[in-house]
């Protein structure tokens, strides 16, 4: 049990970057949020062939969720970034007629983030570094302690080999118009990609236990103070 799900302040940097992933990963239904529109969207285009369709399609399965959180009162923030990126994919493809470009804005995106991450990794600054930083109040007062960098380093690096995979992969398929393969490889490539990715930055966090400094657990625990804790308990249950 993480130090958040018993109520209690992290004590290490490993306990602090573990429970800001999980929040950021969304959990499972994080998982089926992302995945459903995609595979709508490929077996539209599989049986009609054609793209407004298929479009429409993925976007009425995507509100079906925005729907269901809105009548549980549940955080929109997982399912809105879906539905951004479903909006861009959309325009994108309906105004060059292929089916293929669903998918650029994906490709992309990850193109992106490889660069981000892997410059962070080559100047020293962990992209995983900022996001402890955010937690602590403090964005880089980790970079003056060795051992916290270097673990930051090896995190970075596992969330960038996500990144770079799904290029590696998906660039040929999109190149060669392959629709149904590049849905079948978003879907795999992502969750179930960085399912695997979590187990291994699971290990890294495990194999340590780097303390936090005075300024740090003082930073946590105002934001943790019993009224947060409270709000946060009427927000998404984890799974």
């Amino acid at each position: 049990m993480t130090a958040e799900r018993a109520g209690t302040t992290p004590s290490t940097v490993e306990e602090v970057v573990r429970t800001e992933l999980l929040r950021a990963l969304g959990g499972w239904r994080g998982t089926v949020e992302a995945a459903v529109p995609i595979v709508l969207f490929v077996v539209a285009w599989t049986i009609t062939d054609r793209l407004r369709t298929s479009i429409v399609v993925a976007g009425l399965g995507m509100a079906v969720f925005v729907v269901v959180r809105l009548l549980q009162r549940q955080t929109l923030v997982h399912v809105t970034s879906g539905v951004l990126g479903l909006v861009i994919a959309a325009v994108v493809a309906s105004r060059t007629g292929n089916a293929s470009d669903f998918f650029l804005p994906g490709i992309l995106y990850n193109a992106g983030l490889a660069v981000v991450f892997g410059v962070s990794m080559l100047v020293g600054w962990p992209v995983v570094g900022f996001m402890f930083g955010a937690v602590t109040g403090d964005v880089t007062g980790w970079r003056s302690r060795q051992g916290v960098r270097r673990l930051f380093q090896k995190l970075t690096a596992v969330l960038l080999a996500n990144y770079v995979i799904r290029v590696v992969v998906q660039l040929p398929l999109y190149l060669a118009d392959s629709v149904v393969a590049l849905g079948i490889s978003k879907v795999a490539l992502g969750w179930p990609l960085l399912g695997v990715s979590v187990l291994g930055i699971g290990a890294l966090l495990a194999a340590g236990r780097t303390p936090l400094t005075t300024e740090d657990l003082a930073a946590l625990q105002a934001r943790t103070r019993p009224g947060d804790a409270a709000d946060a308990g009427r927000g998404t249950p984890v799974a």
